[in-house]
């Protein structure tokens, strides 16, 4: 059996590579994904829009920083880089919270700063 942190560097690697399996398969059915500020989506299907949102090319680079656990919450930190196709490249630091219910991730709160 994975633990939360195993399961959340697994989802994150998911991003990396744009694997919607990988991703998916670390969620409830019911999963919520609120991205502060911009948008939430509510179960699998939503969510796997938003793994290749159209308005973006190819795969964030995503660094991890710090995990922080805390029971069925598991805190990560770090930067990326993204590349939104009518802007162009930008960079962020992100903070996303893993909320944990039955050994899958049941609610991501994700907080991102654009960076200079």
């Amino acid at each position: 059996m994975s633990t939360p942190q195993q399961i959340v560097h697994r989802y994150m690697d998911g991003f990396r590579h744009s694997d919607h399996d990988a991703i998916l398969g670390c969620l409830t059915d019911d999963v919520v994904w609120s991205i502060h500020g911009f948008r939430t989506t509510h179960g699998k299907a939503e969510f796997d829009g938003e793994i290749e949102n159209p308005a973006f090319e190819g795969s964030p680079e995503l660094t991890v920083d710090r995990t922080i656990d805390a029971g069925d919450v598991v805190v990560v930190t770090g930067t990326g880089i993204g590349h939104h196709r009518e802007t162009g490249r930008f960079r962020f630091a992100y903070n996303d919270l893993f909320t944990f219910r039955d050994g899958l991730i049941a609610q991501v709160d994700s907080y991102l700063v654009p960076l200079p």
